[in-house]
């Protein structure tokens, strides 16, 4: 084995993760054209609408029952990182913020002392299907931030920095920097986005990396190493096959990788998509219920409490499934009232 990959896991679902990570969730669905009110234009008999997680015929309709998605649910104590690289998500939340992104825009959102959010996946085209493929990471908060104030931030793809490389044959990688800077064999040192200002990922010092990776067929690109005793997860996520160091590799799978050494890629198949989870460990405990995640059982116990009394702030919304029209483009409503929508790159 490579002297970098400490274990090589299976990929499902739900991926294996480590501290600071605490989920990742691929969502891969091929679905139909949409109905004319966002939904699919197809029958939903047969699924278990409100639990459908089948994947009949390519697709789930997850917790929607008109339109796929996850209605109004609450958080405390951690950040979601939705990574959209096909279709599109509909966000509303008790802050009050919404947005409509996707084709590569990264919604991030802290929790903290607890909010409630939807998520819905709006089938707008009614000519041609609504493919959605995405990513939801976790990123835990430690005891000093779980209860700060809830942020909604939006990364937009054309703002988001992807270095552009290649090999000694020319042939092509490219790696798009949702977090953590990537200094280029070249020495250039590419910054990303900010993240939320209580943000794990905010201090540089725990060398937070979530990048996605894409190499041509016969590329070779070389993660470079980074401190010793970070947490590092690089998972093979679409393409066939590569060589990790001389060592054969398959898609499908997950490889824990010495965060100090570097790693030779080699894609050997079609075109290789990876993603990089990295981060220094919060090594603090970790009490986990659903969609709350705290450090103490009391302090779960607690979450519960105030969501029952507070409804963290409740829901303004019309709907629980809350979408945002047949017409309307990518855009994002802050908290604050602000509205913006991404700029040419």
């Amino acid at each position: 084995m490579s002297a970098a990959i400490k274990q090589r896991l299976k990929l499902q679902m739900f991926w294996p993760t480590f501290d600071p990570f605490l989920f990742c969730a691929f969502h891969n669905d091929r679905f139909p054209e949409g109905n004319g009110t966002l939904g699919p234009a197809a029958s939903l008999a047969g699924r278990n609408i409100g639990q459908d997680f089948a994947g009949i015929n390519g697709w789930r309709m997850y917790h929607g029952s008109k339109v796929p998605g996850f209605p109004a649910h609450p958080h405390r104590g951690f950040e979601t990182v939705t990574i959209v690289n096909e279709g599109f998500v509909d966000h509303a939340d008790s802050m009050g913020a919404a947005g409509r992104y996707g084709q590569g825009d990264t919604q991030w959102m802290t929790a903290g002392k607890g909010v409630q959010h939807s998520e819905m996946f709006p089938l707008v085209y009614e000519d041609k299907p609504n493919p959605i493929e995405l990513f939801q990471i976790w990123l835990n908060l430690p005891a000093k931030s779980k209860m700060v104030e809830p942020h909604f931030g939006m990364l937009w793809n054309e703002q988001t920095p992807v270095a552009k490389l290649q090999d000694n044959a020319g042939n092509a990688t490219q790696v798009k920097i949702v977090a953590g800077a990537y200094s280029t064999p070249a020495g250039e040192n590419i910054l990303p986005l900010a993240p939320p200002p209580d943000s794990w990922a905010g201090d540089t010092d725990n060398e937070v990396a979530i990048w996605i990776i894409d190499l041509e067929p016969n590329a070779i690109w070389t993660l470079p190493a980074a401190s010793r005793g970070l947490n590092r997860t690089l998972y093979f996520f679409e393409g066939k096959s590569a060589q990790m160091d001389g060592i054969d590799v398959s898609v499908q799978e997950a490889y824990v990788l010495d965060s100090s050494i570097s790693a030779e890629i080699q894609n050997t198949g079609t075109k290789a998509r990876f993603l990089l989870l990295q981060g220094r460990p919060i090594n603090e405990p970790v009490q986990q219920h659903g969609p709350f995640v705290m450090n103490t059982r009391q302090e779960l116990q607690q979450a519960f409490s105030d969501y029952q009394r507070t409804q963290f702030g409740g829901w303004p919304w019309q709907e629980h499934d809350q979408t945002h029209g047949k017409e309307q483009g990518r855009f994002a409503k802050f908290a604050d009232g602000r509205v913006e929508a991404p700029k040419p790159s």
